[in-house]
């Protein structure tokens, strides 16, 4: 179980500001008391639904954003060709 904003947050690799902009769009999370829970396997089952089919990564410090943009849009090229 992820506890606070910055747990879930540095789970879903995005700032602490997106998760709750996220949560408010109807991400699973649970509130209870001051605090703000989520489950990793309820996270991971949402990020599928909101993906539409489409593989989502998780971003983590050694993740190269920018080779994985990069990635993304030779295959969105390839398939489009």
């Amino acid at each position: 179980m992820l506890k606070g904003w910055q747990q879930i947050a540095t789970f879903l690799g995005q700032p602490a500001s997106v998760a709750q902009r996220w949560a408010h769009s109807g991400m699973p999370v649970e509130k209870r008391g001051p605090y703000v829970y989520a489950s990793r396997e309820e996270l991971n089952r949402w990020l599928g639904r909101e993906s539409a089919g489409e593989p989502v990564q998780i971003a983590t410090e050694s993740t190269d954003l920018g080779a994985e943009v990069k990635r993304r849009q030779h295959r969105s090229q390839k398939r489009a060709a």
